[in-house]
This record gives structure tokens, C-alpha cells and sequence, in this order.
């Protein structure tokens, strides 16, 4: 019979080995995915009220910033105000998803105000004044130029991003060069889709990537010319954004569109109706914020909520 002595000091001994070998009764590895998710890692998504134009800031908990779209020409100083307001210094990574004005017209002059590290763009071009200005921007400023299409992989760290769109080389339609983003932050994933109609959509369908997202930046407006069943099906997602001016000409957002959501029980958010919204999460969860903001505004900096 071992002595209460000896009894004691085994144990001890077991303990001691194992704090040295660099373990515990209780620690158990962490998985990768729990890496940029720790509390108090909030990322936050910007869908800016540019009216019936596209702007989306994408803040990364590391600090790094994401911009996506700059609205109109006339938007870009509202933008870049929006920008300072929220304590942003430089741009990480510029996405000009497609060379429409409404997409890439206020670019110019946030370039000159927060030079980008890389700027991603499609090789859709247009004979526009606005489209020039926005590639001498890029040119002067001497962002590394990364063509984005389907399989490429955003260099920003912190968050994983994969361009799902455009497919191929040519289209008749400018929308269709759309370049398509899906971020992803822990479980949770937004997809921010440009102007891409239904022939993009139709061959992201075809490419067997996984469409599915948290959040759904709606196509094109939420124009009848977007947001297939289809495609709605497979990216299945909780929550879409439908960045859209107040009256628009346009009728957007289709009462086809707004159907075809509300079938799907997809809660909704518009600009025309929220102002700039916020989407805030830490990789688990996700908070939308309707500041009821249009740009440009000089309201104060809006926090991060839990």
C-alpha cells in the first residue's frame, strides 16, 4: 500500500510534466476559426446613403479598411467626409466593382484624399470623363492594380475574401463585368454583388462555388434585371441591403424584387428608407444600425455595438 505521501506527490509530479509540456487538464486547442473571432473583435459594414449610386466602407478589427464603390462624381467629398468621420486614415484595398459612374465616379477624388494600398477592378471600361478620372487617380497614385474576376483572392488580412464574379471576358452589358465579393468573418459572410444581373449570376450558379451569405448586398438596386430565384436560393441569405435613391427613375427597387426576399424571408434594408446602415459582428453574431443618414453628412462617428 503506497503511503499518503507517495500518494500526494505522484499527482504532483503528473502536474508539474504537464505544465511543461505545455498543456493542462483543461486547455484544449483553438481552431482557426475562432482566431478572428475573439470578444471585442467587431467588423463593421458601411452600406453609405449615396442615393441611387454605390458605396460600401468595410472596416476589418485589425485596423485595415475595405472600400467598395465610391457613388457619383458629386458623392465623393460626402464620401470622403463619412470617411474621416469614422476615424479612417488610409484604404487599405479600393473594389471599383464596375465602370459605371454610380459605382466608380466619386473614386477620384477619394483616391487623392486616402491613397489605396491596391485597388481590384474588372476590365470592363467606359468612354466616360468619369471613368478617365478615375483611372488617372488610380495610375497617379500608385495602388498596386489587381484584376478581379472570378477565383481571386482579396489581400486583406483579418477577414477571408473571394471574388466569385465576373466569369468571362466579355458581356454587352457593362453590369454583367460587375466584380462580385463574398467576405467572410468568422460564420458570418456578406455578398456584395455590384451591378451584376442574371447572366452573372447564372454562371456564378454554374461554377459550384458556395454562394450562400449572411447578408446580401442586392444587385443592380434590386432591378427586375437581378436577384434570379435561382441565385436567391443559393446564396440563402438572413438579411439584404438595397443601396437605392429616394424617387429613383428607375423604380427601383421591382416590386418583383421586394417580393421575391419578402418570399424568402429576408429581412430587408434600404437606404432610400434607412440611411447609410450599419451591419456590426463579431464573427457569430450580426447588429444593423439605420442611422437614417444621407451622405454627405458631418454627423459624429457611430460606435460599435455588441
Amino acid at each position: 500500500m503506497l503511503s499518503r505521501r507517495k500518494l500526494f506527490i505522484i499527482p504532483l509530479v503528473i502536474l508539474i510534466l504537464m505544465v511543461f509540456s505545455g498543456c493542462s487538464p483543461a486547455a484544449t486547442k483553438p481552431n482557426s476559426s475562432d482566431i478572428p473571432t475573439k470578444q471585442g473583435s467587431l467588423l463593421q459594414v458601411h452600406f453609405l446613403n449615396v442615393g441611387q449610386a454605390d458605396s460600401i466602407l468595410v472596416m476589418v478589427p485589425n485596423g485595415q479598411t475595405i472600400l467598395i464603390d465610391g457613388g457619383n462624381v458629386e458623392d465623393g467629398p460626402g464620401v470622403i467626409s463619412y470617411l474621416k468621420s469614422q476615424g479612417v486614415k488610409q484604404l487599405t484595398a479600393i473594389v471599383a466593382t464596375h465602370p459605371h459612374e454610380d459605382h466608380i465616379g466619386g473614386l477620384a477624388a477619394v483616391i487623392r484624399s486616402f491613397p489605396p494600398q491596391q485597388v481590384y477592378l474588372s476590365n470592363g471600361t467606359a468612354n466616360t470623363q468619369a471613368f478617365r478620372d478615375f483611372m488617372t487617380a488610380v495610375n497617379d497614385s500608385g495602388a498596386k492594380k489587381i484584376r478581379a474576376k472570378a477565383n481571386t483572392q482579396l489581400d486583406v488580412s483579418g477577414i477571408t475574401g473571394l471574388f466569385l464574379a465576373p466569369n468571362s471576358e466579355h458581356y454587352e452589358d457593362l453590369n454583367n463585368y460587375s466584380a462580385v465579393l463574398r467576405l467572410t468573418y468568422g460564420k458570418v459572410s456578406f455578398l456584395f454583388t455590384g451591378d451584376a444581373e442574371s447572366i452573372s449570376e447564372a454562371e456564378m450558379l454554374k461554377s459550384g462555388k458556395d454562394l450562400r451569405a449572411t447578408v446580401l448586398k442586392v444587385g443592380h438596386h434590386g432591378s427586375s434585371s437581378s436577384t434570379s430565384k435561382a441565385f436567391l436560393k443559393a446564396v440563402s441569405p438572413q438579411y439584404a441591403v438595397i443601396s437605392v435613391g429616394v424617387n429613383n427613375d428607375y423604380g427601383h427597387p421591382a416590386q418583383t424584387t421586394l417580393k421575391k426576399l419578402a418570399g424568402a424571408g429576408v429581412q430587408v434594408y434600404r437606404t432610400d428608407q434607412d440611411g447609410t446602415i450599419i451591419a456590426t459582428t463579431n464573427g457569430d453574431t450580426i447588429k444593423f444600425t439605420k442611422t437614417g443618414e444621407t451622405i454627405p453628412s458631418n454627423a459624429p462617428p457611430l460606435k460599435a455595438v455588441d
